[in-house]
């Protein structure tokens, strides 16, 4: 037997399954060997390629991956005063993700840090048995939570005794961020358990992120656990995604994060009555909205109540019923929390103008406003879109973000749509398929705003350097045309987009075929994708002749990424049967 087998047969399976899950927070290689003792880092990357962590990977959006890399820090033993100044850095930046009060927030910490009796720049740490919650006191968690919210979030925790709670809210006003806390603040001061759902894996760890943060910088406690963390009064917080395969097996207060935007509603419905059957357990469903086809609109509406009823009763679900919550006859209370109710209770971290100005009517009153998007206006289906939606983390096993290469040198396609003035760029990452019947996949999606063509033009080079383009398509109406010429120095293979009529319903064609035959998948968490798809609709020219636009002008900018993929796309022929020589599948 050969030493490096010698040294590796003495690790127990607790140890070999320690190292996994730190692998799987991209813990590196030479840490994980450090804080088990191993003997060498070529055990780790023994185990890693034995058991195929790194199929187990998936790509992050940025607020993901600070989240793992928040919980990576905060779990590691024996840090370094580097460590916590990353850690603090990685707080603010999720803060600002989340479009938090940052004053708001380190007044809280300070305060709690003077309730302790210990200085507030976080610096006094003292070591603690795992997951010890036995001093956090009612109290405490009462004065921090008055003063970090605003007053719909107070609102929300008033309401912590309905059954059942479905909240409609603008982005970034977060939400994320407060009922991470109430699950804590409840887990804590009751033991009972609490379950995130959402539709990654990646996307409940946000929430995890969260609750260690709050554990760390408000009580000095530093939790630990993956999927599952088991604080010292028994209580589970645990963070599952749709897919996952057990997850009907956990009992708690349930929390389903974008419901709006999750596929296969009734699946979803029947995965949470049996986490929260029995009459203690909540249920809150929290979302921005997608369109009323969608199957969680029947349970807003109180649609699916009546269904079945000879009494019908009426649901008010205006925005004025609704302000500041209402119980229906069917025992769900309901809010409606816009960014205007938002910044009239407390939340000044909008520039509300400045939202106007940069969206469409359409798409700020459905981001920011709580409004339903017209599904029969649009040219696609939300029930389409939405089965495109995949939790990378399962399905993706040959995408590893960990690499300088994370797709090796397998071909992509690069989509670009332009900025213009007020408006937004999008560039997109497509996977054509391998072999015949698998699906294209969106591995990567940038989104920019007010930056030089230029800069734009450097991101392109920088992904021909990170992935092996074969192909890129660029809009040249009007901006595009620079970042066109200056990817043509790099890429003279770059495929310029003249938008015209024919153009324009040749790439929604082509879009319509590839998500209705189901060839096209995009990592769930990524809801802005067939946001922007819904936004795409037919219209007339002034002669009459159909066409398709997203209500974009020369200050207003929508549908960037949706465009952006169908400039990736068109490098398949409409008719894909006659592909011929236009591009082959890789070995």
């Amino acid at each position: 037997m050969s030493e490096d087998k010698q040294k590796k047969s003495v690790y127990p399976d607790e140890v070999k399954t320690a190292a996994k899950l730190m692998w799987l927070r991209r813990v590196s290689a030479r840490e994980i060997a450090e804080q088990l003792n191993l003997n060498s880092v070529r055990v780790v990357y023994q185990w890693a390629e034995k058991g195929n962590w790194e199929e187990m990977l998936q790509h992050e959006t940025v607020e993901q991956a600070t989240a793992r890399k928040l919980i990576a820090l905060v779990e590691k033993e024996n840090k370094t005063d580097a460590d916590y100044k990353e850690i603090d850095k990685l707080s603010n930046l999720l803060d600002k993700l989340a479009g938090i009060d940052l004053k708001k927030a380190r007044a809280a910490k300070e305060k709690a840090a003077a309730s302790r009796g210990e200085r507030g720049d976080g610096k006094s740490r003292k070591r603690k048995p795992k997951n010890d919650v036995s001093n956090i006191t009612p109290e405490r968690l009462e004065e921090v939570r008055k003063e970090l919210f605003f007053d719909y979030q107070h609102r929300w925790f008033e309401n912590l005794c309905q059954r059942i709670r479905f909240i409609l809210k603008s982005r970034q006003i977060g939400a994320t961020y407060y009922f991470a806390w109430e699950a804590f603040e409840n887990a804590v001061n009751t033991g009972e358990n609490q379950i995130f759902l959402s539709a990654s894996r990646a996307q409940a760890e946000i929430f995890k992120a969260y609750i260690i943060k709050f554990a760390r910088e408000y009580f000095d406690v530093e939790l630990k656990g993956g999927e599952c963390i088991e604080l010292s009064n028994g209580a589970e917080l645990r963070f599952v995604s749709t897919n996952g395969r057990t997850a009907q097996g956990y009992h708690g207060h349930l929390y389903v994060d974008e419901v709006f935007w999750i596929p296969d509603f009734e699946r979803l419905n029947k995965l949470a009555s049996g986490m929260a059957s029995q009459k203690k357990w909540r249920k809150t469903y929290i979302s921005t909205p997608s369109v009323k086809s969608h199957g969680a609109y029947t349970m807003w509406s109180g649609e699916r109540y009546n269904d079945k009823r000879k009494n019908k009763v009426e649901f008010d679900l205006s925005h004025a019923a609704l302000k500041e919550g209402q119980l229906g006859a069917d025992r769900i209370w309901r809010n409606i929390v816009t960014v205007v109710d938002a910044q009239e209770q407390g939340c000044d971290l909008f520039d509300i103008d400045e939202l106007r100005d940069e969206y469409s009517e359409a798409e700020f009153n459905n981001l920011f406003m709580c409004a339903f998007l017209e599904a029969g206006l649009s040219v696609f289906k939300l029930d389409d879109l939405l089965a495109a939606a995949v939790d990378s983390d399962v399905v993706w096993v040959d995408f590893k973000t960990r690499q300088q290469r994370p797709y090796g040198n397998h071909p992509v396609w690069i989509g670009y749509d332009p900025s213009r003035t007020g408006d937004g760029a999008a560039i997109v990452v497509i996977a054509p398929p391998l072999k015949d019947g698998q699906p294209f996949r969106v591995l990567e999606k940038i989104v920019i705003r007010n930056r030089a063509w230029q800069w734009q033009a450097n991101r392109i080079r920088e992904l021909t350097e990170k992935y092996n383009a074969q192909f890129i398509g660029i809009d040249c109406t009007g901006p595009g045309s620079g970042v066109f010429e200056m990817v043509q120095d790099f890429f003279p293979r770059v495929t310029p987009i003249h938008y015209g009529l024919n153009t324009k319903t040749n790439l929604v064609l082509k879009a319509q075929d590839v998500i209705e035959s189901k060839r096209i998948e995009w990592d769930a968490e990524h809801t802005d994708i067939p946001q922007a798809f819904l936004q795409i609709h037919q219209t007339t020219t002034g002669n009459d002749q159909i066409t398709y636009a997203a209500n974009r002008t020369s200050t207003t900018g929508h549908a960037d990424v949706a465009w952006a993929v169908m400039h990736a796309l068109s490098n398949e022929p409409l008719n894909r049967n006659r592909r011929g020589s236009t591009w082959a599948f890789a070995a």
